[in-house]
């Protein structure tokens, strides 16, 4: 790292407490520095490239400094910025709600606008209570969780999430919530028998508390932060109809799987499944802004119009809806239709699949899986500290990985070239060697 380099980290050390970080760590590696950002590439002040393969948190679809997102944005700058949505309203907010309910799975025609996706999974919640609370079912007040299940680290979030690292601090603060085994099978089990005994955990504690479930949420496919854990649509299917049969709201949170990257525009589409209330983040603004929103049904919409002001949905942010940031959300959705992205990318991730085939010879590698525009796998005798020791030692060889456990992970941006991933592939076999 240059001189420059290195006084950013020595700054950013003094002033910003990093995410999902142990501060005192980089005592001994500090952060990064990156100067500018090109595509699927990061370069820092010396120069140096790294390949974001980690799509900068799951969020970034079609590369940095893309022109057309850029364009869109200096377009929206030029008429309006910002306003809050509370007694106003803007086009890019209309165009971009009336847009994601002709994307999303029918029925989800009432888009609420907020910043992030642990937001997005506390105004669902919220929702979902409200909803029966004002039919006059205040009892119905847990929510069912999958075992693995991650959903953010705001408090209602955590209570939902099954990820002890983020859990065991804040255990005190949280509500007891009903877990659920995983369809997702794990350590060699069998899908269909891991996926039959979710189903029937389900029904169970559907049939003995539906009274007191206001809903079931789930992770479509791919259960991310719980190491991308993967399962068949059939689990989503027989979970609609069995939360449908109960009275029982389905909270689908695509925040990381939205936007194509399970190999479908959002994963519900492929088990046909309209969820009550779908959650978007992420992928949505393609890595520009933060933005979020919770689509839902017209049944929950109306359960909340009333002349009461009480029973209202009374939930804000300052920023809801802002104007830039839906501006770059009617970017990215611009770019999906004009470049046919689903369809390119389902055979881009046959291209990765072929391109993947070294891994499996490699003798510490196991359960190579993919989901659409998802790769991963686990590391045999990853050792102590192993996530970190990986990702630095990536970081040196030219590439940008964050192991969850032992769990190796690709989810670049959409536009990595053949060429590119083949040397994600080639460097991530090197570090393996290395660690």
């Amino acid at each position: 790292m240059t001189a420059d380099g290195a006084d950013w980290a020595r700054r950013s050390l003094g002033a910003v407490w990093h995410p999902c970080t142990q501060m005192k760590l980089h005592e001994h590696a500090p952060p990064l520095a990156i100067a500018r950002a090109a595509g699927p590439w990061l370069y820092d002040f010396a120069g140096n490239r790294y390949l974001d393969a980690v799509s900068s948190w799951w969020v970034n679809l079609f590369g940095h400094a893309n022109p057309r997102i850029d364009a869109a944005l200096a377009a929206q700058m030029r008429e309006l910025s910002h306003i809050m949505l509370a007694g106003f309203t803007h086009r890019p907010a209309v165009v971009l709600a009336e847009r994601l309910a002709a994307l999303a799975p029918p029925g989800l025609g009432h888009a609420f606008f907020a910043s992030d996706g642990a937001s997005a999974t506390e105004i669902a919640l919220k929702m979902s209570f409200h909803c029966w609370s004002n039919r006059g079912q205040r009892g119905k007040a847990r929510y069912a969780r999958l075992a693995g299940g991650y959903h953010g680290e705001t408090i209602g979030a955590l209570g939902v999430t099954d990820v002890a690292l983020f859990r065991e601090a804040y255990a005190p603060l949280l509500r007891d919530q009903p877990v659920l085994a995983s369809p997702a099978a794990r350590d060699g089990a069998d899908p269909q028998a891991a996926l039959d005994a979710a189903l029937a955990a389900l029904q169970a504690l559907l049939d003995e508390r539906d009274g007191e479930i206001a809903a079931l949420i789930v992770e479509p496919l791919v259960q991310g932060a719980g190491g991308m854990a993967m399962y068949a649509p059939r689990y989503l299917a027989r979970a609609r109809e069995l939360t449908a049969q109960h009275d029982v709201h389905l909270i689908a949170d695509e925040i990381m799987t939205g936007f194509g990257r399970t190999g479908t525009m959002f994963a519900c589409e492929q088990a046909a499944i309209s969820p009550d209330f779908l959650c978007l983040s992420k992928g949505i603004t393609g890595g520009y802004l933060p933005l979020s929103c919770v689509l839902t049904t017209d049944s929950v919409f109306e359960a909340f119009y009333a002349d009461d002001a009480a029973q209202g949905f009374l939930h804000s942010h300052s920023y809801t809806g802002n104007a830039l940031a839906c501006a770059a959300a009617l970017a990215v959705i611009d770019i999906f239709d004009e470049d046919r992205v689903i369809a390119a990318n389902r055979e881009r991730a046959s291209r990765w699949r072929a391109l993947a085939g070294p891994l499996v010879d490699h003798p510490r590698v196991r359960g190579l899986r993919q989901c659409g525009m998802i790769a991963a796998f686990e590391v045999d005798d990853a050792g102590p500290a192993f996530a970190r020791r990986f990702a630095s030692a990536a970081q040196e060889r030219g590439i940008v990985l964050r192991p969850i456990g032992d769990t190796v992970y690709f989810m670049p941006p959409y536009i990595v070239t053949d060429d590119e991933f083949a040397f994600l592939v080639e460097r991530t076999l090197l570090t393996l060697d290395a660690v």
